[in-house]
């Protein structure tokens, strides 16, 4: 039986989930940067006009602000990844903190390539997909840090022919390829026709895999709690995808950004980031609570080859 979380545990928790709302906000900022054409108002890096805090005028804003709010993820993702490795036994929890400082790294070394570069259509695709990465990761290991994870859960059999751990994984990778797709379209790199391809697939997901989940486990409240998530988070996706739309073609004549625009555009952007987050907790609920195929029939042979004994 898993022991119970202690306090200083349950604190690595609670700033893992600090530290995911944190990066929420920084994708926030990020689409703020794409979205107000603000990505080229400041040349260098890692300084602004070779100064600590520039004028703030502009779209220099923007991309100032996003940069401040990218220096404290990176320490909170350092300071969460120390906490992790001092009281944490599980090697995983500690092999995912040092991976988010990785990432997060990795992160301000492809930031850094988009502004000195100054072509976004590599750079900045790389860098939005990586923000993604390293957002799942934090979210994922804010869900292993849990209270609920580390308790004593019951294991699961799945009788049907395809898994729903299978089904999650993939609709997770789906959602996953999508957000690139979005993110090249935003930065020039494609057109939007496969985006909207993606869209399509996406939502046969979603709904393939909550019918499922809800089918077979309806008795398990984690389970359905996990699948409302996602099916509520991807529904106003979908609306917010629809208002973007418009937004984009009500704009297309005007100089600058309206306000319409950026604040549709933006929240779609965020809606998509969420979507990923809520499938990625039913994707581990899934897993923490569902056996693998295979695990029930290697158990059955353990027990009766235990008995024959």
């Amino acid at each position: 039986m898993p022991e119970k979380p202690s306090q200083t545990s349950r604190g690595a928790y609670r700033f893992a989930v600090a530290t995911s709302c944190f990066t929420i906000l920084l994708l926030t900022a990020g689409a703020l940067v794409t979205n107000n054409n603000a990505g080229d108002s400041v040349p260098d890096w890692p300084l602004a006009y070779g100064r600590l805090i520039p004028p703030l005028v502009g779209g220099i804003r923007f991309e100032y602000s996003h940069r401040v709010i990218a220096a404290i993820v990176s320490i909170l993702t350092l300071v969460l990844a120390v906490w992790v490795a001092r009281t944490e036994r599980r090697r995983l929890a500690r092999r995912i903190g040092w991976a988010a400082v990785a990432l997060v790294v990795a992160q301000a070394v492809l930031g850094g390539i988009r502004v000195l570069e100054g072509d976004p259509t590599v750079s900045a695709t790389a860098h939005a997909t990586l923000a993604e990465i390293f957002f799942m990761t934090v979210v994922g290991l804010a869900f292993y840090l849990s209270p609920w994870w580390q308790s004593d859960l019951p294991q699961l059999d799945d009788p049907g022919p395809l898994r729903a751990r299978a089904l999650a994984f993939w609709t997770t990778a789906a959602i996953f390829v999508q957000i690139v797709l979005g993110a090249a379209f935003r930065h020039g790199a494609i057109g939007l026709v496969p985006h909207l391809i993606g869209a399509g697939v996406v939502t046969v997901l979603v709904v393939w895999t909550g019918r499922v989940v809800k089918r077979r486990f309806r008795e398990v409240r984690a389970l359905r709690r996990a699948v409302a998530l996602l099916h509520s988070v991807f529904g106003l996706q979908i609306l917010l995808g629809f208002g973007a739309w418009w937004a984009m073609t009500s704009a297309i004549a005007a100089v600058q950004p309206t306000a319409a625009f950026v604040t549709l555009t933006v929240a779609h952007v965020m809606g998509g980031a969420l979507t990923l987050a809520s499938s990625v907790l039913l994707m581990l609920t899934c897993f923490r609570l569902i056996r693998p195929a295979g695990a029930e029939v290697a158990e059955s042979v353990h027990s009766h080859a235990g008995a024959a004994q």
